[in-house]
Parts: C-alpha cells; structure tokens; sequence
C-alpha cells in the first residue's frame, strides 16, 4: 500500500528557488530518468552555448565580467593588461589628437601636476574612497550580485553615524568605533532590504538597490534640517549634523609617513590603513573561507552550490549585508579625518565610481587598489587639461575606454584560452593521447 504522504513518480515538487531555477528531482528517484532524457532533448547543442568535445564549462560572458574571471594562464594574465593598456593609449591619444591637443604634451601635463606633493595626498585620499566603494561592489559582483545602491548606503549610513557621533562624547577611542561600527551597521541593513526583496518577492536586486538609492536621498533631505538632526552653520547656507568633538576624530597620517621618511604637505586619511585592512579581508575571505567558495558557487551555478548544501536564499541575504556594511565604511575616512560633519559639501557619487573601478580591477583587492589610484590620478589631473586648452571632460572618456577596454580584453582572451583547452581535449579524444602529460614531460 502507499502511505497516505506520499507522491505520485512524477509528480516530484518543483519550487523556484532565488535564483529563479527549478531544482532536478534526486537522482535515484523514479521521475529522475524520465527527466534527465526530457533535459537532454530539450538542452541546446554544445556549439550553441556550452563547452565542446568535453572541454571545460564556459561561463555567461555577463558573469564572467562581474565576477572578473579572467585567463588562467599565466601568460595571458600577464598579457591582457599590457595589451589592454596599450589599446587604450592609443584610443586615448587619438581622442585628444581630435579634440586639436597634442597627446604626448597632454599627458606629460598630467603626469607633472599629478607627481606634486600636494596633488600625492589628493590622490592618496580619493583612492581611500574609491577602494571602499569598489570593494562593497565587488562583493556583490563575486556572486553575480549588481548591488547598485552603494551609493545610498555609504550616504544614509554616513549622515546618521555622523548624527550619532555628533551628540555622542566619547573618550578615544571609543568614539571612533561607535561611529564606524554604526555607519557599518545602518549600510548593511539599509542593502539587506534589497537582498530580502529578492529572496522572497524576486524583486531584481538592480531595481530595488537604485529606488533605495532615491529613498536614501530623500530621507537625508528630511533630516538634513535644523529643526531633525542638523544645524545651519552661521555665516552660510549649509546646513550640517553637529561636529563630532575632538575625541572621536581620527587624526592624519603624516605622523607616521614622516617617520619613514615620506613629508608630505597635505593631510593624509587616517583611515587608510583601514582601507588596506579591508582588502586584506575581503581576499582572505573569498579565497580562503568556506564561505567565499560558498559565495562564489552559488554566484557561479546556483543548481552546484544546492547540491552541496547551500542554500542560495541565505547566500543573497548575507552577501548583500556584507556589501552594505563595506559601504557604511565609505564616507568614514572622510567624516572623522576632515569634515567632521555631514553636510552639503559631503562627498556624493561615490558608489558609482566603485562600480567602475571594481571592473577595471577584475575584483581582485591588488587591481582594485591599482585601479582606483588611475581614477584617482585621472580626476586629480583633469583641472590641468585646461591650462593645455583641453576640456577637463576628455577625462571622463578616459576612464571609460580604460574599464571597456580592460574588460572587452580579458573577455576575449578569456575566450581564447577556452577554445585552446576545448582543441587539446577533442585531440586527446581523437588520438589517445593525454597531450597535457606529453607535453609537461617532454619540456622535462
């Protein structure tokens, strides 16, 4: 007799799971065979969208791109930077020889203005911001994860700590913490409600992160107001939280770049050490945890990361978090190291050059940081374009053909090394022969 709970052979629940996939029956189930057949039928043909002849799984180019695989080889590797920036150089020259300026003149402009020591701290303190900003976007982007609303998150989370910190007098260093864990904590709940969105509603992470965006600025502009959390400041227009006292500020960095010997004569974040921390983290994490392959599966192959146990919902909540709570940490090394105040002037648009940057460094924490000291250079050097009768806009192309480029580069070479593994596995299947092994050991 069959107990009252149980199913018909074929009638095995099938539930979207967040990702939007349905999940296979078990394989010993009595449906399982039935359906693998209907699935192979119905799977495109290897030419068509996978590996060919056994070679190995191809990933969507939109995720390989976010997720900022790249060539395995260690030639490629090497190879697809030079050949992007060279690409780039030249589309960049040929941009300025349109615009009637003389590239090699223009960029020798930039370099000089750009190596000053003043300008060595501007840059040094953009690059703090920017890495923030593309390491909360790329943690998203290791699990596919298009979390659009850095930008909000970083902002909110700084004008509220900013407030907290404002009324707040704690002894050092107290007081530095209390604002930096709150600006963590109010980034990672403002992203979880994107992610809980999506796990349950399947509301697309990129819609809802940019309505939190809009919601976020509206919900500064209410508040930033002298009769909520802000005051006028006299003399001016601006309106800004309260100053946080001396105790909960960080000081600049000079102190110790002296000490080895760098003077520099502008203030330098505090925070940057906090930044490199970051970095540290993010690659110990994703490369060394459980939870960065757990992460990284399930942005990869959703069906795989079920199949070891992981559930997906739960993986969209928490990267979301962790993303969030990196963007509380953006607006920190400017509030406590030189404004001491939101107001305004706070510094906007951040969240999006994050985007760009985390592209261009192929979400590695060593190409982030290299990436963001080029945009941080390239901004720093656009005044001086003016003064070679360049407009300071040409720099905004700039950084995008660099990003196109790299990506259009590693993509395609990325491809390449593809096919070049599929090729050795259809002559090994044709002849016999492990080609790899006979290689390796000739070259012995």
């Amino acid at each position: 007799m069959t107990a009252p709970d149980d199913k018909p052979p074929n009638a095995a629940d099938k539930t979207p799971d967040a990702a939007g996939e349905t999940p296979e029956p078990p394989a010993n189930s009595p449906g399982a065979a039935d359906e693998t057949q209907e699935s192979t039928d119905k799977a495109p043909k290897p030419s068509e969208s996978g590996p060919k002849d056994g070679g190995p799984e191809t990933v969507p180019a939109w995720k390989a791109v976010l997720q900022g695989l790249g060539p395995r080889g260690l030639a490629l590797k090497i190879g697809a930077p030079v050949v992007a920036l060279l690409i780039s150089l030249a589309i960049t020259a040929a941009l300025l020889r349109i615009t009637g300026a003389d590239p090699v003149s223009s960029i020798q402009s930039m370099i000089d203005y750009g190596t000053t020591e003043n300008s060595i701290v501007d840059i040094l303190n953009r690059a703090t911001r920017y890495y923030l900003s593309a390491v909360a976007v790329a943690i998203g982007f290791r699990m596919a994860l298009l979390n659009i609303g850095v930008d909000g998150q970083y902002r909110l989370a700084a004008f509220l700590a900013a407030a907290l910190g404002g009324a707040l007098t704690l002894p050092a260093p107290f007081g530095q913490m209390l604002v930096i864990i709150a600006a963590m904590l109010i980034g990672g709940l403002w992203a979880a409600i994107a992610g809980i969105l999506k796990v349950t509603r399947g509301v697309s992470e990129v819609l809802s992160t940019i309505m939190l965006n809009a919601i976020a600025t509206g919900l500064i502009a209410y508040l930033l107001n002298d009769k909520r959390l802000a005051e006028v400041r006299p003399g001016s227009n601006n309106v800004a939280t309260p100053k946080i006292p001396s105790d909960g500020r960080v000081g600049p960095l000079n102190g110790f770049l002296s000490s080895i010997g760098l003077d520099l004569p502008g203030h330098v974040y505090g925070l940057l050490p906090l930044a490199i921390v970051v970095g540290i983290v993010f690659w110990i994490v994703i490369n060394r945890t459980r939870f960065g392959f757990d992460l990284k599966v399930s942005g990869l192959s959703p069906s795989a990361a079920r199949a070891s146990g992981v559930s997906a919902r739960r993986m969209v909540v928490i990267t979301m978090i962790a993303s969030g709570a990196v963007a509380g940490l953006i607006g920190m090394p400017e509030l406590l190291g030189a404004s001491y105040e939101y107001s305004l002037n706070f510094p906007a648009g951040l969240g999006f050059t994050g985007i760009t940057v985390a592209l261009l460094g192929r979400n590695h924490p060593v190409g982030i940081a290299l990436a963001a000291l080029l945009f941080a250079f390239l901004d720093q050097t656009s005044d001086v374009l003016q003064e070679v009768d360049v407009p300071k806009e040409i720099v905004g192309v700039m950084q995008g053909v660099v990003v196109l480029t790299v990506v259009i580069v590693y993509e395609l070479m990325r491809r390449w090394e593809i096919r070049l593994q599929q090729r050795t596995v259809a002559d090994e299947l044709a002849t016999g022969h492990d080609l790899a092994r006979e290689s390796a050991g000739s070259a012995s």
